[in-house]
């Protein structure tokens, strides 16, 4: 059993409250660099929204969205 949670290692390694629950806002900055999917930030998104609701962090997920969106050009 464990061999299919290795295959499966993606973004259940790092769910949203992992990437942005963090004491240090360095620590929250490298969880939102290594989003790697539209999927993953939508659902940071939706946690920050519910959680914490920080206009900092909205902000630099947003940014995030648009450097997805143009590598997906």
């Amino acid at each position: 059993m464990e061999q299919s949670t290795i295959s499966d290692e993606s973004d259940d390694e790092f769910p949203p409250e992992m990437r942005l629950e963090a004491s240090n806002y360095r620590l929250v900055e490298a969880g939102i660099v290594t989003i790697p999917d539209m999927e993953t930030l939508q659902e940071c998104v939706a946690y920050e929204n519910t959680h914490q609701n920080r206009t900092q962090i909205l902000r630099r997920l947003k940014w995030k969205a648009e450097e997805l969106r143009e590598n997906e050009e």
